[in-house]
């Protein structure tokens, strides 16, 4: 586990081997999500590379009549 200190303007350095592991680019997207005491940070994708993730999926199963 990895600690930062946030600075006066209220900015949050990711470190850099964080950044490596999950292919954050600078001037990427990134949603912040408050979860009762904690904060998630999601790197956002391009739709461009989303495309394709879903290849193989089973759509042949019953849905359920509020989902149709």
């Amino acid at each position: 586990m990895q600690t930062v200190t946030v600075s006066q303007n209220l900015e949050l350095p990711l470190p850099i081997a964080i950044c490596e592991a999950l292919h954050i680019k600078p001037g990427q997207t990134i949603q912040v999500v408050q979860l009762d005491d904690r904060i998630e940070l999601i790197p956002q994708s391009s739709l461009k590379q989303a495309r394709g993730f879903l290849k193989g999926i089973d759509t042949t199963i019953e849905r359920e009549n509020d989902r149709l």
